[in-house]
């Protein structure tokens, strides 16, 4: 069975590490300022945040990756309403029926993207842990899971030889 870092505590976590989490939500508002029409900014924007931050300790670096993870898919359906738009714009294609409910859906998800970003952004600000549904979870064991020296494999709790 693997071992974990213990979790810290919200008063245990400084309050700089605190707004360092809570600025990993709110890097994607400011990319959308900037890239709204290339999706791509944002996804850019997560990957040099994680990196810049994901050494000042395991809290921030949690939901520096748990930021990053969850800016994926909204990427690629994003980069889908693009795709659509050249399409529609340059290729003389009809916007049917399938684009309304693709956009539709794009528009839903980042909506539910931003949403969550915000209660998890809220949350980091408080020295909490918020759990999305799938990259929560990965992230917490990419982070806090204990490894060896090395960092390449995670310790197990083997019983010496005699």
């Amino acid at each position: 069975m693997a071992e974990y870092h213990p979790l810290p505590q919200p008063e245990e976590i400084p309050i700089r590490e605190k707004e360092d989490a809570m600025g990993a939500y709110f890097m994607m508002f400011a990319s959308v300022a900037v890239g709204f029409p290339l999706p791509i900014v944002n996804l850019i924007a997560a990957i040099v945040y994680y990196f810049l931050n994901k050494g000042k300790s395991l809290f921030v670096r949690f939901h520096a990756l748990q930021s990053l993870l969850s800016q994926l898919p909204t990427t690629v359906i994003n980069w889908g309403v693009i795709y659509i738009a050249i399409r529609v714009l340059f290729f003389d294609e009809e916007f049917g029926q399938y684009y309304i409910g693709y956009v539709g859906m794009a528009l839903v998800a980042n909506l539910l993207y931003f949403i969550f970003s915000i209660v998890a952004a809220v949350q980091a600000r408080k020295g909490r842990f918020y759990y999305f549904l799938f990259f929560g979870s990965f992230a917490y064991h990419q982070v806090f899971k204990v490894r060896d020296v090395a960092g390449d494999t995670p310790v197990q709790n083997v019983p010496p030889r005699i």
